[in-house]
């Protein structure tokens, strides 16, 4: 075999799933059809749920310094601010990232290739999938670079090819769903005027969407909106086209124009995640609206899921049934996602009268009184946050101590001074706050089993944590076992039924 892994496909997906597996030990080789890295991006958001992930890779720092905070969205109606919705500190004391950061996603990778480079992977550019074709021992496939056929042979293969995959259609992966009628456009733009103050700035005057995202650097700022008229069927449109309604309506003063481009979304999911030892991720297995900014951290997660997942079967001896976790459970947020984002798109650019009203008057006001509430404003930031991505009903998932369900995303207790992330790595662990019996410390030991205990702090009960109870972690982070009664005989029962090896695997 060539590689454990065949990654196609070197975005943010490909990428990061990369750097997990290299991170496992997992020896992967990477393409990508393109013969450089993209300069121009429409991702913008990276979510705090994606910061947590980072941090057991020391990614979530370099992110963070190098992306831009946004201390407010601004929604404008007839050329004039109408409601202002802070952000600052909006996540307080749900993560070590109560914020909203936009880090573009050209920038990113960027990063991420940097850190693969590191540890000796190097994207293959230039290169494309021809074919593939699957065996009981591995996949096959047919490569092709500056015209010369190659092959490749790997125990599986990661899609990670975007929304037009070579791999989905080799695996003959249907991708229902639709198409929005408008046309979107993206400009990267040094300008000046009262959006240019570091928030974002949504304009709700008309069908067409327009948002102002802040970049790190004084006066850049990307413009993401949308055309539904004539002008959407035009053979080349231009900034020229769009940005009489930008200047007006939003007061920009654009001195230079980096990049323009155009692109229709869809909003679709394949109808499976997983062919045999094919796995597609990211964009090629689903697609939906920018509205929350979810797609980039979506197929983040996608990458996280599975790597660990594959690790587990290819060095601990953990049964191939394991992948099929990775199907069921990211489809399912896949499939709420792209109905949710549906749903927030066609309302936030619906046509016609009534639709305006509601727009420009009504929806600014019931945001703001909205945002001002406490419950509220953290109930909008765990969605936006992905925090409400959930594992619930997994065969992975088990128990419930506390608010605290198997498949559950573990709370952050650090808001009194003790951080439980801080030592969440890439394997499994059981977590007790509180104190822990001595069968279970002699257990933990015997099987090398990570136990982490933590003095009872107010925070773990806001959290939802239930004092002395065992929580059993995935190296993703997730919750798998919550166990308040009998911990010891729950922990041994969910490992009988799992198979115990597959939790002795330690990142290289």
């Amino acid at each position: 075999m060539d590689c454990d892994v065949l990654i196609v496909g070197a975005g943010p997906t490909g990428l990061v799933l990369a750097l997990w597996l290299t991170r496992l030990a997992v020896r992967v080789r990477l393409i990508d059809s393109a013969p450089a890295p993209g300069t121009t991006s429409r991702a913008l958001a990276v979510q705090a749920r994606t910061l947590e992930l980072y941090r057991q890779l020391d990614l979530a720092e370099p992110v963070q310094r190098a992306g831009h905070r946004v201390p407010a969205v601004n929604l404008w109606a007839h050329g004039e601010p109408r409601a202002r919705l802070t952000l600052e500190d909006v996540g307080a004391q749900m993560t070590p990232y109560p914020f909203a950061l936009i880090y573009p996603q050209d920038e990113h990778e960027r990063l991420l290739i940097a850190r693969l480079q590191d540890v000796g992977v190097v994207v293959e550019r230039g290169t494309e999938l021809v074919s593939l074709t699957q065996s009981a021992d591995g996949v096959q496939a047919e490569l092709r670079n500056a015209g010369v056929t190659q092959h490749a042979t790997a125990p599986f293969l990661a899609g990670c090819d975007g929304a037009r995959s070579r791999v989905r259609e080799c695996v003959h992966g249907g991708f229902a769903g639709g198409t929005y009628q408008q046309l979107f456009y993206v400009a990267d733009i040094r300008a000046g005027g009262p959006c240019m103050d570091g928030n974002l700035h949504i304009d709700l005057d008309e069908a067409d969407f327009l948002a102002v995202f802040p970049l790190a650097g004084r006066g850049r700022a990307r413009l993401i909106g949308t055309v539904r008229d004539e002008r959407a069927h035009a053979e080349s449109l231009q900034f020229e086209d769009v940005s009489r309604r930008a200047i007006e309506n939003m007061q920009l003063e654009v001195q230079q124009v980096n990049w323009f481009s155009t692109y229709h979304v869809h909003h679709r999911v394949t109808e499976r995640f997983r062919h045999g030892r094919v796995f597609l991720l990211g964009d090629a297995a689903h697609i939906h609206s920018p509205v929350g900014g979810q797609g980039m951290n979506t197929g983040i997660g996608d990458a996280i899921n599975l790597a660990w997942k594959l690790a587990a079967v290819l060095h601990a001896g953990a049964p191939e049934p394991l992948l099929d976790t990775y199907d069921s459970e990211r489809r399912r947020f896949a499939r709420t996602l792209v109905a949710t984002t549906d749903r927030l798109f066609t309302f936030v650019t619906a046509p016609g009268p009534l639709a305006r009203l509601i727009r420009t008057r009504i929806a600014p006001r019931v945001l703001a009184r909205a945002m001002s509430v406490a419950v509220l404003r953290r109930a909008l930031f765990r969605t936006v946050a992905q925090f409400r991505v959930n594992y619930r009903g997994s065969a992975l998932s088990r128990g419930r101590a506390g608010r605290i369900r198997g498949g559950d995303r573990l709370p952050w207790g650090g808001s009194d001074g003790l951080d439980n992330f801080a030592g969440v790595g890439l394997r499994w662990q059981v977590h007790v706050y509180g104190s822990a019996a001595a069968d279970l410390r002699d257990f933990c030991a015997a099987h090398a089993l990570p136990l982490a205990l933590f003095p009872w702090q107010g925070a773990h009960a806001r959290a939802g944590i239930a004092r002395d109870a065992l929580y059993l972690l995935r190296p993703d982070g997730y919750v798998a076992l919550a166990a308040a009664r009998r911990p010891l005989a729950e922990l041994t029962a969910y490992l009988s039924a799992q198979g115990v090896r597959q939790l002795n695997l330690a990142p290289q």
